[in-house]
């Protein structure tokens, strides 16, 4: 069961969450979030998941240097996306790391924080479809939280700044 926002109560401030990943189409979302966050006085909470595997207990120690090695990764895209934040005037975005399957962590995240009142994501724009993230939220839109804007992933900058 969704949890009440409270984006617009008194004491709180909307936010946007944005999925930080390694699709070439990522940082339209991000713009397009740090243009939505510009024009409202909203927030930014940056989230990347990292998609985990079962680990078989006699791969441990390779397990935890995976995961070492995924949270390090984790932490340079999340700092390549607050540096493009940072560009469009956006300080100290909230950051969050997850493990697990993407939507489920994207509904985690945004049960967490009642200020969430909006997740942004971008679609691939080639033929191959909008991506396995698009699409998979999709399907479950009709009870998501949260409204969802998908950002098209051939807007150029000058596009995606006059729509948000």
């Amino acid at each position: 069961m969704a949890v009440q926002r409270q984006s617009y109560d008194i004491g709180h401030t909307p936010k946007c969450l944005v999925v930080v990943d390694d699709s070439a189409e990522c940082d339209r979302a991000i713009r397009y979030a740090g243009r939505w966050a510009a024009r409202a006085g909203g927030g930014i909470v940056m989230l990347h998941v990292i998609e985990t595997e079962d680990q078989n207990q006699q791969w441990l120690g390779v397990a935890d240097l995976m995961r070492a090695e995924a949270q390090d990764e984790a932490n340079a895209a999340l700092d390549q996306a607050a540096t493009l934040l940072s560009s469009i005037g956006i300080q100290a975005p909230d950051r969050v790391i997850r493990e697990g399957d993407p939507t489920t962590q994207i509904l985690a995240t945004v049960e967490a924080d009642r200020d969430i009142a909006l997740l942004v994501l971008a679609a691939n724009a080639g033929a191959e479809g909008p991506g396995p993230l698009v699409s998979h939220v999709t399907k479950t839109i009709g009870a998501f939280p949260v409204p969802l804007v998908i950002v098209p992933g051939d807007l150029a900058d000058a596009d995606i700044d006059a729509l948000s």
